[in-house]
């Protein structure tokens, strides 16, 4: 695609997915599902008023592919077969107003509070401390890396016969695709460490295993960092990660969506405002880290939200300069998720030719009608990146937690009925 030869609702295809238009709903976690991972009417009803809205494409929060993968309570899973009856409602509630569906695929790896979840400990490509949490992995083995891949594979046929449009390969954001990827939490000297083609090694074979068992024609979309933003550590840099996403590429994957960070960057995936995101955290997911970080995040919460907000500041696009860099070499399209909320600054991204379209969570959150209000031109609740939601995930639903915004969404739904 030229630049400037498309606009936000002109059609896309990814795959064999024909799409009318180029925002979409990235995926953010529910902790909407049972304890045990299956889909309750709670989760129907978040997604709902997004395919209402005229969304053209919706991600699904991380989904777990086994009990291990798991990064959060009340998530959902696609770990075994007797999630496929409760999958299935959800995509057909979906269907029914016309959106296409793509389920997220996920292992947390290291990025996991073993408490918080009810986990005995975590695993990752190497024996990493991870310093945000404080959680340090065993390093998996061979037979446990290939146990993972068939477990991915096995989630993603269980998505297909729910009726998902495709899937998505969570490869960003320092969970475990992600953590194989990075030198930083990747030592291994192994057939799946050192060079990048053997960091490579892991992404690959999910996505081969995957794709004998959903067919050629079921897309498959790789979410992965335009830059690790890893400071004073051995973090992949865009140049690097532009050659997974070509590797990627040449293995078959359909297209790629662009994020940034691990969980140790901090807060460069959720530029905003933290003073609220920081007291939910605190109260929620903190509450299970190990007792020395706990007193340190409870003590010194109003500075380090004082320093979040100095150092990532909120502005529309902020991956945009990654994006565009996977523009330049891949053929397959390539998505740009961070900070999206005014139609200007999306077309101005496609009319650019920084991406082939763009996707929107928090905006989403505040505004499920997002899509339709953008393309009429009517307006409607408008996320103002107080970050509150970020705070709660894996503590509380997913919901847009600013009082003013929500009371407005609030009204606007019960006008909709």
């Amino acid at each position: 695609m030229a630049a400037g030869s498309a606009g936000l609702f002109t059609p896309i295809r990814i795959g064999t997915l024909e799409l009318p238009g180029r925002l979409f709903k990235t995926a953010t976690a529910e902790t909407r599902a049972t304890n045990d991972g299956f889909i309750t009417q709670d989760v129907i009803d978040f997604y709902l008023p997004i395919a209402r809205g005229g969304a053209p494409l919706i991600i699904t929060g991380n989904i777990y592919i086994s009990l291990e993968a798991k990064s959060a309570p009340r998530q959902v899973g696609a770990d075994h077969d007797d999630k496929i009856p409760g999958l299935t409602r959800l995509v057909d509630a979906v269907h029914a107003h016309g959106a296409k569906f793509i389920a997220q695929l996920n292992h947390c790896g290291r990025q996991l509070v073993p408490r918080f979840v009810g986990s005995p400990g975590a695993v990752s490509a190497s024996e990493v401390k991870e310093l945000m949490t404080g959680t340090r992995p065993r390093a998996l083995t061979t037979a446990e890396i290939q146990r993972i891949v068939g477990e991915f594979a096995a989630a993603a046929e269980r998505c297909k016969r729910a009726g998902f449009d495709g899937v998505q390969m969570h490869s960003a954001n320092g969970y475990l695709l992600s953590q194989f990827l990075t030198p930083y939490t990747n030592r291994r000297t192994d057939g799946y460490g050192g060079s990048l083609e053997q960091r490579t090694r892991f992404c690959r074979e999910v996505l081969r295993a995957i794709r004998a068992r959903v067919g050629p024609d079921f897309p498959i979309i790789m979410k992965m960092n335009g830059s690790d933003q890893l400071v004073l550590r051995d973090g992949l840099k865009t140049a690097e990660l532009v050659e997974v996403a070509a590797i990627m590429e040449r293995e078959g994957v359909d297209a790629v969506e662009i994020t940034v960070g691990h969980y140790e960057s901090g807060f460069c995936m959720a530029r905003g405002r933290f003073q609220m995101c920081m007291r939910n955290m605190v109260d929620g997911a903190l509450n299970f880290v190990p007792p020395m970080r706990r007193w340190l995040f409870r003590t010194f919460r109003p500075l380090i939200a004082l320093g979040a907000n100095l150092l990532w500041s909120p502005y529309e696009g902020f991956n945009l300069d990654y994006a565009r860099r996977f523009k330049q070499r891949l053929k397959i399209p390539v998505i740009c998720v961070g900070g999206f909320r005014s139609r200007v600054a999306m077309e101005e991204a496609l009319a650019q030719g920084s991406c082939d379209a763009v996707s929107a969570g928090r905006a989403f959150i505040a505004d499920p009608y997002l899509y339709r209000h953008l393309r009429d031109g009517v307006p409607g609740p408008r996320c103002v990146e107080c970050n509150a939601c970020i705070g709660h995930l894996g503590s509380q639903p997913v919901e847009c937690y600013h009082p003013m915004v929500r009371m407005e969404k609030d009204a606007m739904l019960a006008r909709e009925g």
